[in-house]
């Protein structure tokens, strides 16, 4: 795919990346992930980790991307012929990646349309608070149906905006949502702070009890900072390729890091002083934390039918977004890979592949039940695998092409900016992260899961 057939602009990155940042990645996941891991002692570690492995390997993937013009496929093609070694595998990791946890994804963003649907009928219904509280998350887990019909019409009308060339179009209304979204943030974040769980909230995210860590949580750190970053995917190789020469991308991916982890950190204030008000401990270490909590506060607020259809509305069109990207990234390794196949021919082949893959997680709770396997579902089970160990792994894989790819020159003028003064600095230590720090803690993590697990 060349740049002149792309949609991607530098605004249309930004708008990708901060989509991502406030989407489901951190809204949904990171607080039950969190809860899992005891609070504030995993939260410095996770943004100790977004700030050394995450960034480096941001930066090289966006690097990587702009110097080679191709996609994630193309270039580790290319340096496997070079170096005559079989490194083309880490490009099919990444697409294989990409395509699962896009049919994780669409599955989870067809909760977010469930009850963005439910908020609508909420609206018009004559008893709207008794109405929004019989909203159940377990009845839609258990409808195995349901989830997929919900997923299968969310990946149509992300296939249809990628394949009909109407991006632009959701870009503006993207775009519009997003400050709709931030001001709602505040808002219930405020409100979640009137209530009487706050000071127990505070004291579980901010007083670091390290006690709490085990073996796996380095590891689900790690995960979850490539999963939020969409690192090893093959995503910001592909946005890399369409930045001018003149964009300084350790610059971008600091900016893209930062957002990632306020927003992180919203999310949490926004959602755990209602979760705190459960007697139960399971209910914050639970997947579906995001979706119990917030009807609970809505109802607390004037008009929260309101708020609540605008707040899932503007968290979907994100999930739309991050779906996106990923559709995109698929398409251009395609197109790059089988020349002779059309846009519309690769969206069709991805948008089915993906359609099939979806019956596993969408049946999960229904169908594949019984699946348990280290005493987890069949959902959790490709949560872990896909992001605490497939993602690392396939970061592992962006680290070796990065420097079989670029010589010492190339990776300086890249990374290196002219008008900056710390600029050779700031180099100096990019490269020792990225080539010994990162590679020892991802070996190390995958290493220290894989004890915990059979200890």
């Amino acid at each position: 795919m060349s740049k002149k057939a792309s949609w991607v602009s530098r605004f249309s990155f930004y708008l990708l990346a901060v989509g991502s940042a406030c989407g489901l990645g951190n809204i949904w996941r990171f607080p039950y992930v969190i809860g899992e891991n005891g609070g504030g002692a995993f939260l410095l570690l996770y943004i100790f980790l977004a700030f050394t492995v995450g960034l480096s390997i941001l930066v090289a993937e966006l690097i990587l991307g702009r110097s080679g013009e191709f996609s994630l496929l193309k270039i580790t093609k290319l340096v496997s012929l070079q170096a005559k070694k079989p490194f083309y595998w880490f490009g099919r990791l990444s697409i294989l990646i990409n395509v699962v946890i896009l049919a994780y994804y669409s599955v989870i963003s067809g909760w977010v349309l469930h009850y963005l649907t439910q908020f609508i009928v909420g609206i018009v219904n004559e008893n709207r608070i008794a109405y929004i509280s019989s909203i159940n998350m377990e009845a839609l887990k258990n409808s195995g149906s349901l989830q997929f019909s919900l997923a299968s019409v969310h990946l149509l009308i992300c296939g249809f905006v990628v394949a009909k060339g109407v991006i632009e179009r959701f870009e503006k209304i993207f775009a519009q949502a997003l400050p709709i979204l931030a001001v709602l943030f505040i808002v219930l974040i405020i409100r979640s702070f009137s209530l009487d769980s706050t000071s127990d909230v505070m004291r579980f995210l901010f007083y670091p009890d390290f006690s709490k860590l085990n073996l796996s949580s380095l590891g689900r750190a790690l995960g979850h900072v490539f999963f939020t970053l969409s690192l090893g995917m093959g995503i910001m190789v592909t946005y890399g390729t369409y930045f001018k020469n003149d964009e300084h991308l350790p610059s971008v991916g600091f900016r893209v890091t930062t957002i990632d982890t306020i927003v992180s950190i919203m999310a949490l204030l926004m959602v755990f002083p209602i979760a705190f008000l459960s007697d139960s401990n399971h209910y914050f270490t639970d997947p579906g934390i995001l979706f119990e909590s917030l009807p609970r506060l809505f109802v607390k607020i004037q008009y929260g039918e309101f708020f609540g259809f605008l707040f899932f509305l503007c968290l979907w069109l994100a999930a739309v977004n991050a779906s996106i990207g990923l559709l995109e990234t698929l398409i251009a390794n395609f197109s790059d890979k089988f020349h002779k196949i059309s846009r519309n021919q690769s969206t069709f082949m991805t948008i089915t592949g993906v359609l099939l893959l979806m019956i596993f997680p969408a049946f999960s709770g229904t169908l594949f039940s019984k699946f348990k396997w280290f005493n987890q579902s069949f959902m959790e089970n490709l949560d872990s695998l896909l992001i605490n160990y497939l993602l690392p792994i396939s970061g592992l894989g962006i680290i070796v092409i990065f420097f079989h790819l670029l010589n010492e020159t190339e990776r300086k003028e890249k990374f290196i900016d002219a008008t900056g003064k710390n600029s050779q600095a700031m180099y100096r230590h990019w490269i020792w992260i990225l080539k010994w720090f990162s590679p020892v803690l991802i070996g190390l993590a995958i290493l220290l899961q894989f004890v915990n697990l059979f200890r």
